[in-house]
């Protein structure tokens, strides 16, 4: 299923890694396909081939290449995967996107081109909102001390220096050449932390697009407040989510330009298991966890 032709100039291929959820995978390439300036071409990574959706994407009216992997690539291997694959059809453009989300409109895409032609940006963001509520962020965002949970609280026009990648995420081909893609060992949690901190040392400009939306289900609720709100940690439910997000963040505060906050995060993370869930064993293990991320000891559970 691969393009019969050569893509035309400043090609968008759209990027979409997926994992067992079929239904979900539908609905988000219904939306890319409806798009006003639709993709020239769609990859699909499938991490999942024990229950294949071969036959979903085939179905879609945008040129595609359907990519099943035999191993489990995590969204980090997966994205690293499709990302490359992209550049080698001849893109210009990677637009991303998850599986469980979409496109909150049918303009995404053409508003991502214009606004970055327009600002001459290196990679654009729409906002990311909540899928059953669009009037909230799907992911609660910190802008100085405050944590902002509503799209209103954002303004209208755009955000330099911010974006949420790879929900929606619209990349220039030049800019992966600078940055590169995702590090598959980090697997799943953290991987789109990490190419944000590439994409802010490498001084390219880029933001978030507020006309734009991408739907993603809601994911604030790891965000557990302490300090009556004023500070917040993360805190998954289940010990895979766990595992993998503390891991790989005390991988990520040993890089440059993360480094300065590590020290912080000892102090917030201490007073939210000590002081707010009243954990010690949790806060031991957060700190386990942590260390072995800074050694870069990347077993997977």
């Amino acid at each position: 299923m691969g393009p019969a032709e050569p893509l035309p100039p400043n090609a968008v291929v759209a990027v979409v890694v997926t994992r067992h959820r079929r239904e979900l995978l539908a609905d988000s390439l219904k939306m890319i396909a409806a798009q006003t300036r639709p993709p020239d071409h769609l990859v699909v990574v499938d991490n999942g081939p024990d229950d294949p959706v071969g036959d979903i994407v085939a179905s879609c009216p945008v040129p595609t290449t359907y990519l099943p992997s035999q191993r489990n690539l995590g969204g980090a291997g997966g994205f690293a995967l499709g990302m490359l694959h992209a550049l080698s059809l001849g893109a210009e453009w990677v637009w991303c996107a998850d599986d469980d989300g979409r496109p909150g409109d049918e303009t995404v895409l053409e508003i991502l081109l214009e606004e970055a032609q327009a600002r001459n940006l290196a990679e654009i963001s729409p906002m990311v909102t909540n899928i059953d509520t669009p009037s909230r962020l799907a992911f609660p965002l910190r802008r100085g001390l405050t944590w902002k949970r509503s799209a209103n609280e954002l303004g209208t026009d755009f955000l330099p220096g911010i974006a949420s990648l790879f929900n929606g995420a619209l990349f220039r081909a030049a800019t992966l050449d600078v940055i590169g893609v995702p590090d598959y060992r980090l697997f799943f949690r953290g991987d789109e932390v990490e190419i944000h901190r590439r994409l802010v040392r490498s001084g390219l400009p880029f933001g978030t697009c507020l006309r734009a939306t991408y739907l993603h289900p809601d994911g604030s609720e790891e965000f557990k407040p302490m300090l009556g709100g004023r500070l917040h940690a993360q805190d998954p439910e289940n010990e895979v989510k766990r595992y993998y997000t503390y891991r790989n963040r005390g991988y990520l505060l040993s890089q440059p330009g993360l480094r300065k906050i590590g020290m912080l995060e000892i102090i917030r993370f201490g007073l939210y298991f000590v002081g707010t869930k009243r954990d010690p064993k949790a806060f031991v293990q957060w700190l386990k966890l942590c260390r072995q991320g800074r050694r870069e000891r990347f077993f997977r559970l």
